[in-house]
């Protein structure tokens, strides 16, 4: 596995009513905490325009909202705030021979399952709403989790193993799941295993990039197949 030393800008500390902590760590800790948030109370969204209903004009403002609160302003933080290259963060191919590899794998291991579950009730009643033309959904998507896989697996996860190691990977997995906390409880409690996967991609390849590939596959195609099941296509 790669490793990923930290440089002396990443262990430098500040003491806090009596606690030494890593500067660059406990930034971006706090800030994913604001943005999760945020994100949760749907603060750029004008509430005239919320429905809470998951159709897909919602689900593309929510998009573009991540975009904002899940990439733009990480990425400041670390351009402007840390004054550090977005590479270290995983904005970068990586190793792309194994990231390639790896997402081929898991979408192929996944698309069974995702066919399966898209039979449920549970699962057509959350994502059936959603359910656009194709070139919609993927705009939404990787508009969507692409960012979401860079504030998770790139900007806190990578923040983290450079103070903490390999458990970084572990604690990034609370603010991941607690964001499908309305997602149908068998595949909330799958949440946490696919994170895990997620950031062992991003952790492999020092890249977020095939971990949101992956991503962008499975959501679609249970949008897809739901629809399709339900007589929705």
């Amino acid at each position: 596995m790669p490793s990923y030393p930290p440089d002396e800008r990443d262990v430098r500390t500040v003491r806090i009513a009596g606690l030494e902590l890593p500067v660059r760590a406990t930034v971006v800790v706090v800030a994913v905490i604001l943005l999760v948030i945020f994100d949760f109370q749907r603060t750029l969204l004008p509430d005239a325009l919320l429905r809470y209903d998951r159709n897909p004009e919602e689900q593309r403002m929510q998009a573009f909202s991540r975009l904002l609160l899940f990439l733009v302003v990480p990425l400041a933080i670390v351009i402007l705030g840390f004054r550090d290259a977005p590479a270290r963060y995983g904005l970068r191919l990586g190793d792309w021979r194994w990231g390639i590899g790896l997402a081929v794998a898991g979408c192929a291991v996944m698309t069974p399952i995702v066919l399966i579950a898209a039979r449920q009730p549970d699962f057509q009643a959350y994502y059936v709403p959603s359910s656009e033309s194709l070139p919609g959904l993927l705009t939404t998507n990787i508009l969507d989790l692409f960012s979401s896989e860079f504030v998770y697996r790139g900007f806190l996860m990578l923040a983290l193993a450079r103070v903490v190691g390999p458990i970084g990977l572990v604690i990034a997995l609370f603010p991941f799941t607690l964001t499908h906390l309305t997602k149908p409880e068998s595949e909330l409690l799958s949440t946490a295993a696919g994170g895990a996967v997620y950031g062992w991609f991003a952790w492999r390849t020092g890249s977020v990039v095939w971990g949101a590939a992956a991503h962008v596959y499975i959501v679609t195609l249970i949008i897809v197949a739901s629809a399709a099941a339900a007589g929705r296509l």
